[in-house]
């Protein structure tokens, strides 16, 4: 019965209203009697955290932790990438005909989830992408994958159907359906990458460091523009942080790169451990 009417539920759900008042809940003075269960129940290790634990004023700024210098050390080489969250890998692969997989039996169109000019999907035809999603026990900051300048970004409103399994597979084109802000940024040697940021049921919203671009807002619409001083910054570099878990998903353009032999679909990875690197040349 359970299986059944969970399905049904989550498109009735009014998503975005709950994630919004989620937000307000956690930022709240009177959560931060709940961060001690949070971390006994997730079961996250306090000692490489930024801060002691009784130093953070609300759950939220407690999701939104950092961590302490070289807690997560950096992989080095300008070819290389890097993970730039912690979390598990649910898909990777080729992008073929303009399309990602989901998951088994599902698909969404590169042109949908990207929400911008068909150009900019068409850069990524033939490339290839890796599927990350945040658990609430993850670490929610999101870092630089590569060295390079940021060129412009696209802000798409949308449903916030939940990531986890019973989303993704029971959504279908959940990531192309649900809100997202897309980064693109420029690389030397991979050409462009992008890193989109999705948004999920109880993330209060995405945000990031180079505009005051925010997700989950009361009529929002679609925005996209050039980043003001196209600004450069360095692999595992903050770019942005989740109010909450979520899903992000990263896009090559290169077709050059070959995945780093403990990369696979189930894995868990942390952020700035070797994603992929550039095929050596022949």
């Amino acid at each position: 019965m359970r299986k059944k009417l969970l399905p049904g539920l989550i498109h009735r759900l009014p998503q975005n209203a709950l994630s919004r008042t989620m937000g307000k809940i956690t930022a709240s003075r009177f959560s931060r009697l709940a961060i001690r269960h949070y971390i006994r129940h997730y079961k996250i290790d306090p000692t490489i955290m930024e801060k002691p634990v009784h130093e953070y004023r609300t759950l939220k700024e407690f999701f939104t932790r950092r961590l302490k210098p070289g807690a997560r050390p950096i992989a080095p080489g300008t070819d290389v990438v890097i993970s730039p969250v912690d979390g598990t890998v649910s898909q990777m692969g080729d992008i073929r005909e303009g399309t990602l997989i989901q998951a088994k039996g599902k698909q969404y169109s590169l042109a949908e989830l990207l929400g911008d000019a068909p150009e900019m999907a068409e850069r990524f035809y033939g490339g290839r992408f890796i599927t990350i999603y945040l658990s609430p026990r993850d670490y929610h900051r999101i870092h630089m994958p590569v060295t390079g300048k940021l060129l412009r970004y696209t802000y798409v409103p949308g449903r916030l159907y939940p990531v986890n399994q019973l989303g993704i597979e029971h959504v279908d084109r959940l990531f192309a359906r649900n809100e997202r802000l897309v980064t693109y940024m420029k690389t030397e040697q991979m050409g462009c990458v992008a890193l989109v940021k999705v948004g999920a049921l109880f993330v209060g919203s995405v945000k990031v460091v180079y505009n005051t671009a925010t997700t989950n807002v009361k009529h929002g619409r679609q925005t996209s523009g050039p980043i003001q001083g196209e600004p450069c910054l360095d692999k595992g570099d903050e770019l942005g942080w989740f109010e909450f878990g979520s899903t992000v998903i990263l896009l090559f353009e290169s077709r050059q790169l070959e995945w780093a032999d403990n990369v696979s679909i189930g894995s868990t990875v942390l952020m700035g451990q070797k994603l992929a690197q550039l095929k050596a040349s022949e």
